[in-house]
C-alpha cells in the first residue's frame, strides 16, 4: 500500500498525466545545512552513500578549518595543541553527492526556501538544516563589546579568542589575578567555564605561580557538577579559586578595559592580569533574523525530529536548538543530528523514521588526569526533549576511575572527529 506522500505524489502526476502534459523527470530532492560543526557535519554523515547519492546536499561553512570549541579548555592547561583541535574539510568536500561552500549564510528566506549567501547569491532548499551555533550578546556586560573582546577575551568560540586568551594566561605573574565573569543560563558547555578554570589552576601551577589567584563571577547561583569541582580545586589547587554566587558579589555593574578593571556591587577588582568575559548567549544570528527563535533566544523544535516549530521545512539542533533537558554540548548535538536526519530522510525519501532517543554525556578535566563526567538519556515526552536517566561521577571515586574517564573522553573526540572530518 503507497503511504500518504507516495499516495500524494502519484495523484498529482496522474492529474498532471490526464491534462495531456508530458512527464517530466522530477528533480532530486535538496537538503541545505548551515553550519559545518559537530550537529551539521553529523547530519550530513547521518546521511548514508546510498541517501546522498538520492539527494543533492550543500554544507554552507565560512570557515575552511574549524577549531572544536569542545576540548579546547585543555589547550589552556597544556594537554593539547591548537593544531590538534583544528579540523579540515577537503575530506567533507569529496563525498559524493555533497557540495561545500565556503561562505557565510546572511539570511533565510522562508517563503521561497533560499539561504542567501553573503555574496549574494541564494541556495534553494527542500529541507533546511541549521546548526550555526551561538550568537554572543556583547552588551550583556556593561563597558564590554566586540572591540573589548580584544582585551577582555570570551574565547567562547575557539579560534583567534583562543589564542589570545592562552597568550595572557601565560603571561600572568605570580600573584596575579584572573576574573572570569561566567554566562547565565543557558549557555554553551554547562560545565565548560568550571573545567576553564581547572585547566588555568593547572597551568599556573605546573609553572610555579602557585600565589595567583582566580576569581568567579558567577550570575548563577549553582552550576553544572559543581561539588565534583569544588572537591578537585581544594584537592588540587587549595586557596587559588574563589567562587561568587550572585547573593555574594551582587551583580558586575561594569567592567573597563582600560584598567582591566571589573566592578560588582560588593568589590572592585582593579589592575587585573586577565579578564575572560563569557557573555549571554542566543541562537546563531541566522536563526534568529529568520524568525526561528523564541523569547529565549533560541529556536524551539518538535522533541521527535527537531524540526522548527516554526517552520516544517526547517531542522534546527545543538547550540541553537531549545533542547528541553539537554545541555547544549557537541555529544548533544550528535545525538539530536542523528534524529533530524532520519526525519529528513523520512519527508524526502519516503523511509519510516525510528523512534526518536538522545544521548548526553560530558567529561571535564580538573587537574592532570582528573577527569569527571556526567551525561543521561532523553526521549520525547508531552512535547519536549525530557531527561529518563542520569549518570555522574561519585565524590568518592578513586584515582584509576577518574584515570578512565579521562582516557574515554579522549577516545570519544578522536572518535567523533574523525567519524565527521575523516
Amino acid at each position: 500500500m503507497p503511504s500518504r506522500r507516495g499516495f500524494v505524489r502519484m495523484s498529482a502526476g496522474a492529474a498532471v498525466l490526464a491534462a495531456g502534459a508530458p512527464a517530466i523527470a522530477r528533480a532530486r530532492p535538496r537538503v541545505v545545512i548551515v553550519g559545518g560543526g559537530v550537529g551539521g557535519l553529523s547530519v550530513l554523515r547521518a546521511l548514508s552513500g546510498d541517501d546522498r547519492r538520492r539527494v543533492d546536499v550543500t554544507l554552507i561553512e565560512p570557515s575552511t578549518t574549524y577549531t572544536t570549541c569542545f576540548y579546547s579548555n585543555l589547550y589552556y592547561g597544556g594537554f593539547r595543541s591548537l593544531e590538534v583541535l583544528q579540523h579540515g574539510y577537503r575530506q567533507v568536500a569529496g563525498l559524493a553527492g555533497v557540495r561545500v561552500v565556503h561562505q557565510a549564510a546572511t539570511a533565510v528566506d522562508r517563503e521561497r526556501r533560499r539561504v542567501r549567501l553573503a555574496d549574494g547569491a541564494d541556495v534553494p532548499y527542500d529541507r533546511l538544516v541549521l546548526s550555526p551555533g551561538i550568537a554572543l550578546d556583547y552588551d550583556s556586560v556593561p563597558g564590554w563589546s566586540r572591540e573589548a573582546a580584544d582585551v577582555m577575551p570570551h574565547a567562547w568560540k575557539a579560534g583567534p579568542q583562543s589564542v589570545l586568551l592562552k597568550r595572557q594566561l601565560d603571561a600572568v605573574p605570580d600573584g596575579g589575578l584572573i576574573v572570569m565573569i561566567a554566562p547565565p543560563d543557558p549557555y554553551r558547555c554547562p560545565p565548560g567555564p568550571y573545567e576553564r578554570v581547572s585547566m588555568m589552576a593547572h597551568a599556573l601551577t605546573a609553572s610555579g605561580r602557585r600565589n595567583a589567584r582566580i576569581v568567579i563571577l558567577d550570575p548563577k547561583r549553582n552550576f553544572s557538577k559543581q561539588p565534583l569541582f569544588q572537591q578537585g580545586w581544594e584537592a588540587h589547587y587549595p586557596g587559588m579559586i574563589e567562587w561568587l554566587p550572585p547573593m555574594i558579589h551582587a551583580g558586575v555593574s561594569r567592567v573597563e578595559p582600560e584598567t582591566m578593571t571589573v566592578e560588582t556591587g560588593f568589590e572592585t577588582y582593579r589592575g587585573a592580569d586577565l579578564v575572560n568575559v563569557i557573555p549571554r548567549q542566543t541562537a546563531g544570528r541566522v536563526a534568529v533574523e529568520a524568525g526561528l527563535a523564541d523569547d529565549t533566544g533560541y529556536c524551539p523544535v518538535a522533541a521527535t525530529s527537531m524540526r522548527s516549530r516554526h517552520d516544517d521545512a526547517i531542522f534546527v539542533l545543538g547550540d541553537a536548538a531549545v533542547g528541553g533537558d539537554m545541555p547544549k554540548s557537541a555529544f548533544s548535538a550528535n545525538s539530536q543530528a542523528a534524529v533530524a536526519a532520519a526525519a529528513v530522510i523520512e519527508d524526502l525519501l519516503d523511509r519510516p523514521a525510528p523512534p526518536a532517543r538522545f544521548r548526553n554525556k560530558c567529561w571535564s578535566l580538573i587537574a592532570g588526569e582528573d577527569s569527571v563526567y556526567v551525561g543521561g538519556r532523553y526521549e520525547p515526552r508531552d512535547g519536549r526533549i525530557t531527561q529518563v536517566a542520569s549518570e555522574i561521577s561519585a565524590l568518592e571515586d578513586d584515582a584509576a576511575t577518574r584515570r578512565t574517564n579521562y582516557a574515554d573522553s579522549a577516545a570519544w573526540y578522536l572518535g567523533l572527529t574523525s567519524a565527521l572530518f575523516g
